[in-house]
């Protein structure tokens, strides 16, 4: 479990791709509102994508956890190293890692 700007995290796919003070260093407020957040690292830097759970109204094809497989194929390069972080309920006094 990993700390971002006060929500909990779960590496669901890639963990060994994950860098976190890498990841750290690019979260922002953007992505808070999110249900997964997904990295890729594409020409040797990071970049990070949110996506929302099917269920949530605010989910669209662009950003609907169940297209993350034709979004990665469509918009990642090819071969490119991936990890997924899935938000978790956050207990009352949190900690970062």
């Amino acid at each position: 479990m990993y700390t971002l700007l006060d929500n909990n995290y779960k590496i669901t796919k890639g963990k060994e791709n994950f860098a976190y003070e890498e990841v750290k260093s690019l979260f922002t407020d953007y992505f808070q509102d999110y249900d997964y957040v997904l990295g890729d690292y594409s020409y040797g830097k990071i970049r990070l994508k949110g996506f929302y759970d099917s269920s949530n109204k605010k989910a669209k094809k662009i950003n609907d956890i169940k297209y993350l497989e034709s979004y990665i194929k469509d918009y990642c390069s090819p071969g490119a190293k991936t990890f997924l972080l899935k938000k978790e309920k956050n207990p009352k006094n949190s900690k970062n890692m």
